[in-house]
């Protein structure tokens, strides 16, 4: 039971996988942990994260704990159908192609939620949001759900608050093993490979303007500060736009930004951050791209409606004539820039990543009897296990604290 694009492909996918797990070893020590305890045995999983090469280790790693896989992607420019074709081969379930219609994504989301899944393992809110829309009847079935990203947390939230979350969910995006690394340093690197790989372009001397100084926009700005960019941060948040201000870097409205910047990249998890205004008032060649986790921070809609005529300029570059005669750059039609135009995090920063959705999935099985249907906090637990099992792969070693010295900070009489 399976849609994929070209079986043919699985060889070079079945390479990228095995190079994905020889730099994983965090998740697979843990993929050693659950081929002997088994705690998904019985259990259905279903995985929408972008589908390529980590992404599939970390189904095979369920699969490993005796779980019933079905997988997908999140992003109909991200899924690589080489990766997808190996999962086949290797006896997975798999629903997804690259350059997928909407029509098409869908349908492949629904695939694999019809199986009635007990695990959801979802990146930016689309298994979560389907489930809860069109099959409620599957609902009473779902032990929980972890969430990879802030969009998708958003989103959780949003339902939380209004009383319409069906089942538990853990904020793996929150987890300090997350976010920390993966969308600061993963997102900070893999957004400029892939600018570099798209426009074989220099950041050096240009001006770059972030907009969104969370964790990811943090990473981004520090990465095109490394490489010699001047670096502009538009932020909502006065804080974080304090923050940006005392990393060295100046802040201002996007609609003062907009004359200045050479190259724009979105790290919201909002929309309409770029609008065909601020456009209007850019360089001519303006270079703009999504970091976040759906194309609508920069108006794609917009663009396609009212620009004059467009052209492809490079593999995943379509120049946009506006009206007023100038022309900007689109790089992956505002998707996801460093997945439609690039391979992704480092295969290390997702070993973390994955290590942490791994056993929060095993910790929602565990504690299905006593989970509420809310919205949980990964423990402190999981993140130290990781922790310490990365150091140890990194050959590092820490303190630990005497008995004396454990007790001097957990006594009040000092």
């Amino acid at each position: 039971m399976s849609e994929i694009r070209d079986v043919s492909l699985a060889p070079a996918g079945e390479k990228k996988i095995r190079w994905a797990e020889a730099h994983m070893p965090v998740l697979k020590s843990i993929c050693e942990d659950f081929e002997k305890t088994k705690p998904f045995a019985g259990l259905k999983v279903a995985v929408s994260v972008h589908l390529e090469a980590k992404t599939a280790y970390l189904a095979c790693v369920f699969r490993a704990g005796g779980a019933e896989v079905y997988a997908t992607g999140s992003n109909v420019l991200s899924t690589q159908d080489d990766i997808a074709a190996a999962l086949f081969e290797r006896g997975l379930n798999v629903f997804a192609w690259h350059g997928a219609t909407e029509e098409e994504y869908t349908h492949h989301l629904a695939c694999c939620l019809e199986v009635g899944p007990n695990i959801i393992i979802d990146d930016g809110g689309d298994l979560n949001q389907l489930i809860h829309k069109q099959f409620p009847e599957l609902l009473p079935g779902v032990i929980g759900l972890c969430e990879e990203t802030t969009t998708g947390i958003i989103r959780l939230k949003a339902m939380e608050k209004a009383g319409k979350l069906a089942f538990p969910v853990m904020l793996v995006n929150d987890a300090q093993m997350k976010h920390l690394f993966d969308n600061r340093y993963g997102t900070g690197q893999s957004v400029w490979n892939a600018i570099d790989k798209t426009t074989n372009l220099i950041a050096a001397g240009k001006q770059v303007v972030v907009a969104g100084y969370g964790w990811c926009g943090k990473g981004v700005a520090m990465r095109a500060k490394g490489l010699g960019a001047r670096v502009i941060v538009t932020e909502v948040d006065p804080v974080k736009a304090i923050e940006a201000v005392m990393d060295g870097f100046t802040v201002m409205p996007m609609k003062e930004a907009a004359p200045l910047g050479d190259i724009f990249i979105t790290v919201t998890g909002c929309k309409g951050v770029i609008t065909m205004e601020h456009m209007l008032l850019m360089k001519e060649g303006a270079i703009l791209t999504n970091a976040g986790h759906f194309n609508v921070e920069v108006d794609y809609a917009a663009l396609e409606r009212e620009a004059v005529s467009k052209e492809t300029r490079r593999e995943n570059i379509v120049g946009y004539t506006l009206k007023n005669g100038r022309s900007v750059n689109l790089i992956g039609e505002g998707r996801l820039v460093n997945l439609a135009a690039g391979d992704g995090h480092p295969v290390e920063i997702m070993d973390m990543s994955f290590a942490v959705q791994a056993l929060s999935a095993e910790y929602l099985v565990r504690h299905k009897d006593e989970s509420l249907p809310k919205i949980n906090y990964v423990p402190a637990e999981i993140d130290e296990k990781i922790a310490e099992r990365k150091l140890n792969f990194m050959g590092m070693q820490i303190d630990r604290l005497t008995d004396e010295q454990d007790l001097y900070l957990h006594s009040f009489d000092l």
